[in-house]
């Protein structure tokens, strides 16, 4: 089980020179592929200053998919951070996020499966979300997508 600490360690190190739409096809495309080797039933979107630049919807989803993605980029957006970190930080105050924020919850997520496109040395720039597993399995997910193809 992941910890606040981890996941902001995740979030500091998984950061990016640049941020092109050839790298947001080459990594939804990792994604997608990932998913279907664990035969998961997801929704794949990637942005960049709010534009939708790859979305995937595999076997098995539905629109409430896509809304899910919505509001967890949404978190991402608005805090800054991965949506996983705010349902952490959110468990440990024994809060929701709309208490916590006062955000509507037909909105914003704290559910895992949104994070950061962050380009270090300019901050915020997109979010990576996948929607359709339990919420550290979406996380993982991107994750292990990010630590794979910023190796190269």
């Amino acid at each position: 089980m992941l910890t606040i600490t981890d996941v902001a360690k995740q979030e500091t190190t998984l950061q990016f020179n640049h941020f092109t739409n050839d790298d947001a096809w080459v990594l939804g495309n990792q994604l997608v592929a990932r998913a279907q080797a664990k035969k998961a039933a997801v929704t794949i979107d990637i942005t960049r200053c709010h534009q939708q630049l790859f979305h995937a919807a595999l076997p098995g989803t539905a629109i409430d998919n896509d809304q899910w993605l919505q509001r967890k980029i949404n978190t991402v957006y608005h805090f800054g951070q991965s949506s996983l970190a705010l349902q952490l930080k959110c468990e440990q105050e024994h809060r929701s996020l709309g208490e916590a924020s006062l955000l509507p919850a037909k909105d914003y997520a704290a559910a895992g499966g949104a994070f950061p496109i962050n380009i270090i040395g300019t901050g915020l720039v997109g979010t990576i979300a996948v929607s359709g597993m339990l919420s550290e399995e979406d996380h993982q997910l991107i994750v292990d997508c990010l630590s794979d193809f910023l190796k190269d």
